[in-house]
């Protein structure tokens, strides 16, 4: 499948700019162009949903909503620096056989012709994923992802593969052999990982819908941070096949979207039996957008107390409001007890070590430097050691009776709602003096009171199993978002997204939009010279 790389399209259209200059008229030429992108921009500012809509009524061709992307990506992407691979070529080529069905009345469903980006550790046959590595620098997979097939089916254009946090294994999505993805509300600051380009991609507008992975909060983090809507469904609920693992038992796909609706939307055609993927589940299908508006009144909120340990005074305000809302909108909180506590040796499951295992015998030790302390990588200070296979055996035991038994945690109350997040996002150039230092930093006491991982209230959920969605609720002094997390038993993602969904419907954050321009200069990385109020302990590995 053609495709057109990041560096070459913002090239090759910057080039046919600039040419405009100096033509007879450019002047006229200029004005032409400006028109384009203002009606671009009302075309890349629809919802997913909306966007669908006006596909079916046939008042928008496909082709139209690829091209206004693209030329918003092409001024955008350098700025936030969210997308790997931009298939422009391939997008093209797809909306055109898609607007040839439609012209014909022909259509798949309710993604027909929708421009939807990947995670690039997501595998798209013809195109190279690389989980931002540069041991996968030049992998190129002969197959789709069970995931891509779906979404194809059901009439998705994929448009591109997104920038992450390597092989997925960090919570700040700065870590990258193609560079630190930017957040589109201070293009200082990390977006979240390991989805960051998934995140700051929805965020500055560059594409309808996302994918994720999440095995320790890699979806709900960066959309937290990012202001934008991104759900962890139930474990096996979408096939992990053909998703380059960061901790298989663990690893998780879902929808990242700029609103509800839209994540309802693309997880309809998400879901199924996977028979080729040992973690895939088969539970029947469900209508999610039908769920999602089913009555809120009767549900009962718990307020796990340990996750609001610690949380950040410019955090804290937004919270409290959201539950003051949440709890009008239902039957109120009716429990601050625990959840169950994740045993430590849930991070010695052995699949990471063994997976990486084979990577370094096939490349060698040639990760990223931050990367390479969390892997078992001899040589390498501070690297961790190899799971045993009795480690590993346990951590499974625990792992299954964990799941098995936690949905009788919900005792008294229906929903747990916690904060995705407890502090800000930090600046990319103390998160990258940080990476560097990895575990031969020593921790000052008093940071021990900060709840140093931005995965710290995500990763329990993705042990648990269970479906959690964030949503933005809110922002800091400093403008940057706030999010909001909702999670439910087994199989409830219908009453995680209603709540969700309600909650949306009383408030206005899922609106706000962040202050890009043309003209935003982009702040240069200079690593280590932030002040030390903007630094974080750097994610401890998910695995």
């Amino acid at each position: 499948m053609p495709t057109i790389s990041r560096r070459d399209f913002t090239r090759l259209l910057s080039t046919a700019l600039a040419a405009t200059a100096t033509l007879p008229h450019g002047r006229a030429w200029a004005a032409a162009l400006e028109n384009a992108a203002y009606e671009d921009d009302k075309l890349v500012l629809l919802s997913l949903t909306e966007a669908s809509a006006r596909i079916h009524a046939k008042t928008v061709t496909s082709t139209q909503l690829v091209q206004a992307m693209l030329a918003r990506i092409a001024i955008y992407q350098p700025k936030v620096n969210a997308y790997i691979t931009v298939m422009a070529t391939s997008a093209l080529a797809q909306a055109a056989v898609l607007d040839a069905e439609a012209k014909a009345g022909k259509f798949r469903g309710p993604l027909h012709g929708i421009p939807i980006s990947l995670k690039d550790n997501i595998d798209t046959a013809g195109t190279r994923t690389t989980a931002a590595s540069p041991m996968f620098k030049d992998r190129i997979p002969t197959e789709d992802a069970d995931i891509v097939t779906r979404l194809k089916k059901a009439g998705a254009v994929i448009l591109g593969k997104l920038n992450l946090h390597e092989f997925a294994v960090g919570c700040t999505g700065d870590v990258s052999y193609f560079g630190p993805t930017r957040n589109p509300w201070s293009l200082d600051r990390v977006s979240g990982g390991s989805s960051a380009g998934s995140g700051a991609a929805l965020s500055a507008d560059l594409c309808y819908g996302a994918l994720g992975t999440d095995t320790g909060g890699s979806i709900r983090v960066p959309s937290a941070w990012c202001g934008i809507v991104g759900l962890k469904p139930t474990v096996g609920l979408v096939s992990i096949r053909g998703i380059i693992p960061c901790s298989a038992p663990l690893d998780h796909c879902g929808p990242m979207a700029r609103t509800v609706e839209d994540a309802a939307l693309m997880l309809n055609s998400m879901t199924g039996y996977d028979p080729l993927d040992i973690y895939s589940v088969d539970h029947p299908a469900e209508d999610y957008v039908a769920g999602m508006k089913q009555p809120v009144s009767k549900f009962r909120l718990g307020l796990p107390d340990s996750f609001y340990d610690h949380i950040d005074p410019e955090v804290e305000p937004a919270i409290t409001a959201a539950i003051a809302v949440l709890t009008k909108l239902t039957a109120g909180v009716t429990s601050h007890a625990p959840l169950l506590a994740i045993p430590p040796a849930i991070g010695d499951l052995g699949e990471a070590d063994a997976y990486h295992a084979d990577l370094v015998q096939k490349y060698g030790n040639n990760y990223m430097p931050p990367t390479r302390t969390r892997m078992n990588t001899p040589g390498t200070p501070g690297s961790r050691p190899v799971s045993t296979a009795a480690e590993s055996g346990k951590a499974h035991e625990n792992l299954a009776t964990i799941r098995r038994v936690i949905d009788s945690g919900f005792n008294g109350f229906d929903l747990a709602i916690v904060p995705t997040v407890r502090y800000l996002p930090p600046k990319i150039n103390s998160s990258l003096a940080l990476e560097m230092a990895g575990s031969t930093r020593k921790l000052k006491v008093y940071e021990f009171f900060e709840g140093s991982s931005p995965c710290g209230n995500t990763s329990p959920f993705d042990g648990y199993g269970i479906p959690a969605i964030s949503i933005p609720c809110g922002f800091s002094k400093s403008g940057m978002p706030v999010g909001l997390m909702i999670a439910g038993p087994h199989f409830t993602e219908s009453k995680v997204l209603a709540l969700a969904y309600a909650y949306q419907q009383a408030t206005e954050w899922h609106l706000k939009k962040p202050p890009l321009t043309p003209e935003m200069a982009v702040p240069p990385i200079k690593e280590g010279t932030d002040t030390p109020a903007d630094k974080k302990e750097p994610t401890p590995p998910p695995s």
